[in-house]
């Protein structure tokens, strides 16, 4: 029972915080919808762009990926640009990731729900 209350009277004490970390977390939803990475592909004759969210927001072929008429190449070249993209997304939003736990002066690597990639 003692240790309840315990657990209870330690979450009482956090409330102030946790209306900061509700306010920092619409902020990192923001500026994650902000992010946009790049990814290519062929020598740039794909190029692929998607914001921190991960979703796709262009994908543009070059003429000469268009005269190539290759379709499985041109597949293949799709894929790889955008998954390069998801990828320099996906870093730079984990980067947001410490940058804001360690604002909120949370120890490094500890995973926070509904953040991240």
């Amino acid at each position: 029972m003692f240790k309840e209350l315990g657990q209870l009277a330690g979450l009482m004490r956090s409330l102030p915080q946790l209306g900061k970390l509700r306010e920092e977390m619409e902020k990192f939803r923001e500026k994650v919808g902000l992010i946009t990475a790049e990814g290519d592909a062929g020598a740039g004759m794909v190029t692929a762009r998607v914001n921190g969210k991960m979703e796709v927001l262009a994908v543009n072929l070059s003429e000469e990926a268009l005269k190539s008429g290759d379709r499985e190449l041109l597949e293949d070249l799709i894929r790889s640009a955008v998954n390069q993209a998801i990828e320099r997304a996906r870093q730079r939003v984990a980067e947001e990731t410490s940058k804001m736990a360690t604002d909120l002066g949370l120890p490094p690597g500890m995973n926070l729900p509904g953040i991240g990639t």
